[in-house]
């Protein structure tokens, strides 16, 4: 696999100290959070959330999408086996991310990142194939997202299966948000 994101990118740690389900708190090789500047002035401000620059062209984006998330609500867990996701959380609103490594040749498998997103802490999040991922809107008021992936939604002319491995559809999932 190519490697992700330029140098100027970093991992961060997770939030929470206690794993779950056999979990190891900790970095996972491959997913890179990078913090978005606000550029701001008298016009009001301006955030970059691409660059062709700072991504290999596999993680090229071939679509985009933003999508609303009421307080409370959660997206996932779920996985795909050939997309990257490419979150951007800006606000408003605010998510509680988590990342599962559940790729076994990775030497991170098992471990599983927590962090938060949005209005006051801006990301942008790449999320590599076979890295369960979920978020949920912690704060008060609607939340936005967006998403720039390496793959379109059920492929050209949506013709294709949809690349998705739906874990919140399963009860007894050993992902689980806290």
């Amino acid at each position: 696999m190519p490697e992700p994101l330029n140098p100027g990118f970093t991992q961060t740690k997770s939030l929470s100290g206690n794993a779950k389900m056999g979990f190891t708190d900790g970095e996972i090789n491959d997913v890179r959070v990078q913090e978005i500047k606000r550029f701001s002035d008298d016009r009001g401000w301006l955030m970059e959330t691409f660059r062709h620059d700072e991504l290999q062209p596999y993680y090229y984006p071939q679509m985009s999408y933003t999508s609303m998330t009421h307080p409370g609500v959660s997206r996932g867990p779920h996985e795909h086996e050939d997309q990257a996701d490419l979150f951007v959380f800006i606000g408003p609103g605010t998510f509680r991310m988590w990342l599962w490594d559940n790729r076994k040749e990775s030497s991170t498998y098992g471990h599983r990142m927590v962090f938060d997103a949005g209005e006051n802490a801006p990301k942008q999040v790449l999320v590599p194939k076979g890295v369960v991922h979920a978020y949920k809107n912690i704060g008060t008021t609607p939340a936005i997202s967006q998403n720039h992936p390496n793959r379109m939604y059920a492929g050209e002319g949506k013709k294709s299966p949809v690349d998705e491995v739906r874990h919140e559809d399963d009860p007894n999932t050993i992902y689980q948000l806290e």
